[in-house]
Parts: C-alpha cells; sequence; structure tokens
C-alpha cells in the first residue's frame, strides 16, 4: 500500500514511519518540523508542508495516488491550549478542514486520525468506553472533538472514511532504542522523570497527594507507543476492507499512579532523585483509565508492552542513548 503520513517526524508518527515501513508499504512523510524533528525520520519520502496550505496538499495529491492518510500533525499540550486557543483551533481545527478538504478533491477516501482521551473531559465512570459523553474541558479537546464530528459529517456527505483513535497516556520509546520522545518543552511524567534520573532535570513535582486513590496520587492509563502504532495499522487495514467509519479508544486498560511511575523508574533505573510535592493542578481527575475491549474486539488489537516495567526501560534507553535531546 501507498500511504500518506501526516506529522511523521514527531513522537507517535515517526514510531508509526518505522513500523509501516518495516511491514513493506510506500510512504510519503509531511511534516512542517514546528515539533517534529528531521533525525526522528527512519525513511520514507518526506515532504516539508504545513496541512494549513491548500495548494501543496493539491500538489502531492496530484503527485502520488495515496490508499489512505495518517493524521499526526496536532498540538498537544492541555495548557498551552489554555493560554493559546486560537493556535489550537487553527492548527488542530481549521488545518485540519484544510486536509479533508484536499483529500475529497484528491479522492482518497481513508484516514486515521489521532484523537485523544482528552474529549471526555472529567470521567463520568472509569474505565471510559467510547459511548462515555464526550464533555472536553480544554481548547485541545475540543479541538479533537470538533474534528471527530466534521469526520462524522464528511462520511455523510463525501464517503471519507476514517477511524479516530483517542489515546490515553502514550508513554515509552522505540525497542531498539532508534526512537523516542522529544517534546520542547517537555511536559509528559514519565521523561520528566527520567530527565532527573538522568541528572538532566533537579527535581520532579509531583501535583496533589490526597486524591482518592491508594497512594493519593493520580492515575493514568500508559499505553507503549509501539502498542499505539499497532492499534493505527490495524485500524488502516479495517478500513480498507471496508470498515465503517468509528472511534477507539487506545489504553491498557489498567491505570498506574504517579507514585508507582516514579517507584518503577527508580527500581529501572538504579537511579534516586528528588521529589517535591505542590498542591494539585486545576483539572486533574483522580482516575483516567480506559476500557479498550471494543480495539480489541473488532481490530484485534492487543498490547504487547503492557508492564509498566516495560515502557520504562524502553524509554530510559532512549533517554540514555541520546542525552542530547
Amino acid at each position: 500500500m501507498k500511504f500518506l503520513v501526516i506529522g511523521g517526524a514527531g513522537y507517535i508518527g515517526s514510531h508509526m514511519v518505522k513500523q509501516l515501513l518495516r511491514a513493506g508499504h510506500e510512504l510519503v512523510v509531511a511534516d512542517n518540523f514546528s515539533t517534529g524533528y528531521r533525525s526522528a525520520l527512519p525513511g520514507g519520502k518526506l515532504v516539508e508542508l504545513d496541512i494549513a496550505d491548500a495548494q501543496a496538499l493539491d500538489d502531492v495529491f496530484a503527485a502520488e495516488h495515496f490508499d489512505a492518510v495518517f493524521h499526526f500533525a496536532s498540538f498537544i499540550q492541555v495548557g498551552e491550549s489554555v493560554t493559546e486557543p486560537a493556535k489550537y483551533y487553527r492548527n488542530n481545527l481549521a488545518a485540519t478542514l484544510t486536509l479533508l478538504q484536499a483529500m475529497v478533491r484528491a479522492k482518497v477516501k481513508h484516514l486515521v486520525f489521532s484523537s485523544t482521551a482528552a474529549v471526555y473531559g472529567d470521567p463520568v465512570y472509569v474505565p471510559i468506553d467510547e459511548e462515555h459523553p464526550k464533555a472536553a474541558i480544554n481548547p485541545y479537546g475540543r479541538s479533537k472533538w470538533m474534528v471527530e464530528q466534521i469526520l462524522e459529517d464528511f462520511d455523510r456527505a463525501y464517503g471519507l472514511k476514517s477511524v479516530c483513535l483517542r489515546y490515553f497516556n502514550a508513554a515509552g520509546a522505540d525497542p531498539e532504542g532508534q526512537l523516542g520522545e522529544r517534546h520542547e518543552p517537555e511536559t509528559h511524567l514519565l521523561p520528566l522523570i527520567l530527565q532527573a534520573a538522568s541528572g538532566r532535570r533537579e527535581s520532579i513535582t509531583v501535583f496533589g497527594r490526597d486524591y482518592d486513590t491508594p497512594d493519593g496520587t493520580c492515575i493514568r492509563d500508559y499505553v507503549h507507543v509501539v502498542d499505539l502504532v499497532a492499534a493505527h495499522a490495524l485500524a488502516v487495514d479495517y478500513l480498507l476492507a471496508g470498515g465503517a467509519s468509528t472511534a477507539f479508544n487506545l489504553g491498557n486498560g489498567q491505570g498506574f499512579s504517579v507514585q508507582e511511575v516514579i517507584d518503577t523508574v527508580r527500581r529501572v533505573t538504579g537511579q534516586d532523585f528528588c521529589v517535591s510535592d505542590a498542591p494539585r493542578r486545576a483539572g486533574d481527575p483522580p482516575r483516567l483509565v480506559a476500557d479498550p475491549r471494543k480495539a480489541n474486539a473488532i481490530l484485534g488489537w492487543q498490547t504487547q508492552f503492557a508492564s509498566l516495567e516495560d515502557i520504562v526501560t524502553h524509554a530510559w534507553k532512549w533517554e540514555q542513548k541520546h542525552p542530547w535531546h
């Protein structure tokens, strides 16, 4: 097959590119490098563009015939989305609409879209299934939910079939050490803790120890990035086999607390580091855990690296190999 991977130089996108190339597919990777890295690209034909540029998209679609598009090109920082909502609606929503219109013009009928568990907002119940009410509490989550609704309309009007994959907490790194997580600034818990373990960060902060959880710290569902991209590969196969547009939650189905992650990092790395406590952050629910049974049943998706030890071990290998990032 021939695929267009939008945002293929980012964290999850680069792992996707590696997986698809290994499976023998032909790829064109599009990225504007606003957050991605050229050094993260393991292969494929690179086209540097912004998906807000309709003409550039038309040129790519005219030059190549794609069986499907993978869309990873979104801004993801929740806090920044609150202080700079225009940036998020411009890129995550408006630019995605430009991409979808270009796909319609080019008669490309299949899209795998990176969505997020943030579409659900504060959970009404846990674990969270796909029917859970959608009540995003920040512009990041709202931008993704708006795209999901647009995709429903594009299916009805233009026959564009899509799978929306609602990630919980993407974590870990390529087990071979070639790829890993690089964000600037870094906001994700595991790489922040690993930076403290490697000495690149003075300490790690725990926001709240008085939650209604066994150890008082927040519980989140961490899913290995390799398992995430495996779900994308299954999703595109599902679409190309005639599957209907739908959404799937991607998570382990089990949660790990902030303190469990800290303890696991200390155990895996053999390093100690300073941990400071701070009050709760606004909008942090006690538990966010996926119910992944729909993806298990329909896609046949099963996590290969479900243990926190595997996730930390692979991420630590990347942190040690790439102290410069």
